[in-house]
Formats: structure tokens, sequence, C-alpha cells
């Protein structure tokens, strides 16, 4: 109970991971290399001439490039006061295909 390893509110005090309100720089940068990354493998599928549904959806969606930075960072949510938050905020937001959101938002 004593000694150097004894509880203290610091050590019992729930989420141990906090997750920060907004992007830093170098996450916003490592995002934006991720959508070119996946931006290059659809067009490269899409040179070496394979046709599937999905291919045909991916190629709908918009390019790093043409993504303002709204999207690019933040997602559609009814829940957040301004109907957005942070893209950071989303359970696993790295393997997720989140460059829609409705009209409007």
């Amino acid at each position: 109970m004593f000694g150097a390893f004894r509880p203290s509110h610091v050590n019992l005090g729930g989420l141990l991971w906090k997750v920060p309100w907004k992007l830093s720089p170098t996450r916003k940068a490592n995002a934006r290399a991720r959508l070119k990354k996946v931006d290059a493998v659809i067009e490269a599928v899409r040179a070496s001439g394979v046709q599937c549904g999905s291919l045909t959806q991916a190629l709908q969606l918009p390019k790093e490039h043409e993504m303002p930075a709204r999207d690019k960072y933040t997602v559609f949510t009814p829940h957040a006061r301004g109907y957005r938050k942070g893209i950071h905020k989303v359970p696993k937001w790295t393997r997720l295909t989140l460059r829609t959101n409705p009209k409007g938002f």
C-alpha cells in the first residue's frame, strides 16, 4: 500500500490515453499523405484495366487536392454542436473512407 507504487489519484484516474481536441500539424500532414497514397493506388488500379463496382465508387470520390480542408480534417456528426467533429475522434479513422459528407455540411 505504501511505497513507490502506491495508488494515487493520477493512477486511478480512468482514461489513460487522451485524445487532443485538434489535430497537430504533423498529424494533418500524415493524413494528407495517406489520402494521396490512396489516390495513387486507385489511379494505378484504374490504369491497370481492372473494372469492378468498388473501383467505380472509388473513382467518384474527390481526390485529396480537390477536397476542402474542412472535409479533410472533420466529419459530419449529428451530435456535435456545429455538426462536425475532428476526424481523429472517429474510431479507426485511418482505415475508413471519410471523404464524403451530407450536402450542406
